[in-house]
């Protein structure tokens, strides 16, 4: 594509430009291919750098850039998606679940988890901590929290502590028979040992999908997943399919 003169418009210039960039992220770079610099991608523009950098800024923002100290700025992969469909629900831990698991401690959860999970508020519940990466970057962070009696014939010499013991819990889980799972998700921000899980700056926003398994007629197990809003999106039906930009997964395949 050749040089482009911004022509007069009605929204901010920085937003146009926006527009304009997005097309050319699509049709001239691959993902993680290295931008120009800002000098030389203000002249093609015919941009002030200020407005240049607006419209880099809101990209990024967007999940369609990175900025990656001592690189410069890349072109980001696809947004991964997190299907909340109505398709077939199974346990965490299952062969098609991308979670790893990090660690596992009994400890006592937060009041409203305990209520949700209608335990003592002083009753301790196995805590399991969970990551998902996707083309190499941390995209979210979850924690689990199962009642004792969600799985009782774990065994704690076979497994103590540490991610050993995170899996000893997923597996118990699959012996109860689900009947089924709730989703609920809300736009927050990150607090500090989320941000640093997820590598980015307390306050960043987040997605967090709060799911409910239940079994038995009770709450078996309640998920907190916590995802960067710039690298996710949800998707709901129940083909629980991926809808990426067309320009994206075409430079991706």
């Amino acid at each position: 594509m050749g040089t482009t003169q911004l022509e007069s418009v009605q929204e901010p210039k920085y937003w146009h430009l926006k527009t304009v960039l997005s097309e050319a992220l699509d049709s001239e770079f691959a993902v993680g291919e290295i931008l120009p610099n800002e000098r030389d991608l203000a002249a093609r523009f015919g941009v002030a750098r200020a407005t240049l950098r607006q419209a880099l800024e809101q990209l990024e923002l967007e999940g369609r850039l990175q900025r990656r100290r001592g690189v410069g700025t890349t072109v980001a992969p696809p947004r991964m998606g997190v299907s909340l469909g109505t398709g077939p629900h199974t346990w965490p831990g299952g062969p098609e679940d991308a979670w790893q698991p990090a660690d596992c401690t009994a400890a006592v959860p937060p009041g409203a988890v305990a209520d949700a999970l209608e335990t003592g508020r002083d009753e301790p519940v196995h805590i399991v901590r969970r990551s998902r990466v996707s083309q190499g970057r941390p995209v979210a962070a979850e924690l689990l929290y199962v009642p004792q009696t969600s799985v009782p014939k774990l065994s704690g010499i076979d497994a103590p502590s540490g991610s050993a013991r995170a899996r000893a819990v997923l597996r118990e889980l699959q012996r109860l028979e689900l009947e089924r799972q709730e989703n609920a998700v809300e736009l927050g921000s990150a607090g500090a040992g989320e941000a640093k899980e997820l590598d980015r700056l307390p306050g960043a926003p987040v997605l967090v999908v709060t799911t409910r398994f239940v079994a038995g007629g009770r709450t078996a197990a309640l998920s907190v997943a916590t995802y960067r809003a710039d690298t996710c999106r949800l998707t709901f039906g129940d083909s629980g399919g991926v809808e990426i930009h067309a320009g994206m997964q075409r430079q991706a395949s």
